[in-house]
């Protein structure tokens, strides 16, 4: 058998094909279905060198990842000011029709509710509404880390968690990234940032690739403005699906052999996590396959 040259997205793509050949049949909150594996082995990826997990196999929305991930750290909730930059993510969740579906009526249409972003920046704060000023207000975990990995850097409490049970009932859609934790390690001449997330749910075809690249770049960003190198994402998944109607499409990507990872650049030197802007970012030498369709559920 041939080696692959990116064995770090096979692994990825081995897990796919168990999935598909091995994984239990389930219904699903959308209504499409799934084949499901709990709790598969972790992923890992090393983001060494300026190494970025930008999948291959397929050309991976990286100006949708970097745009809601800034979204996120802001702490904005509100869905439009994605649709304004060109990325459609999340109006699924916040269209009229689904928010009415979930009692949320007085909610205006792409008010998403106290979602990512106010989590990591206000937790515990009381929502009222996507256009409020937060400012102040509630837990910022954000900033928290950033200040423990510059003056405690061996804390084993370094975790940011979107996991908040009494805002579920407000939110659009309650988060499938759950939590990560980082880690610094001294083994190098500089300390190196470690991230490990867990994800509740992974959509495998559509969602997991995303999210394996939003997570890393976190860790990239995180890692500048504490002057450290990026180290390992590591990837902890819980059920773990491909869409009935993602199969076919996945079959494609599967046969397809990876290619190396590109490099991520940031171009200038930013110290505070709230400073960065899309223009700060580069993505060099990507050369992925072409696109492949799938259906987002919801």
């Amino acid at each position: 058998m041939t080696q692959s040259p990116n064995p770090e997205e096979q692994q990825y793509l081995n897990l796919c094909q168990r999935i598909v050949d091995e994984g239990e049949k389930r219904e699903d909150r959308t209504g499409t279905g799934t084949y499901s594996l709990f709790a598969p082995p972790q992923l890992r990826f090393d983001l060494s060198d300026g190494t970025f997990p930008l999948l291959t196999t397929k050309r991976v929305f990286f100006r949708g990842i970097l745009h809601e991930l800034l979204w996120f750290i802001s702490g904005s909730t509100d869905g439009k000011k994605l649709s304004e930059k060109g990325v459609h993510i999340w109006e699924g969740n916040g269209s009229r029709e689904y928010l009415d579906s979930l009692g949320l009526k007085s909610r205006r249409e792409d008010d998403l509710g106290p979602i990512y972003g106010f989590q990591w920046r206000h937790f515990g704060a009381k929502y009222v509404d996507c256009d409020t000023d937060y400012t102040g207000q509630g837990f910022d975990q954000i900033a928290t880390i950033i200040h423990t990995l510059k003056t405690n850097p061996y804390d084993r409490r370094i975790i940011l968690s979107a996991w908040n049970p009494p805002a579920f009932k407000e939110m659009a859609l309650p988060p499938c990234h759950v939590f990560c934790q980082f880690y610094v390690s001294f083994k190098s001449d500089k300390p190196r940032l470690n991230c490990q997330m867990y994800q509740r749910s992974c959509d495998m075809g559509l969602g997991v690739p995303f999210n394996i690249a939003s997570y890393a770049l976190l860790t990239y960003m995180i890692a500048t403005v504490c002057n450290m190198e990026p180290g390992e994402f590591v990837h902890v998944m819980g059920d773990s699906h491909v869409y009935c109607n993602h199969v076919e499409a996945l079959k494609t990507q599967i046969a397809r052999i990876p290619r190396p990872f590109p490099k991520l650049v940031i171009k200038r030197k930013v110290t505070d996590i709230d400073d960065f802007k899309f223009e700060d970012f580069e993505v060099v030498d990507y050369h992925p396959y072409p696109s492949i369709k799938m259906k987002m559920s919801v």
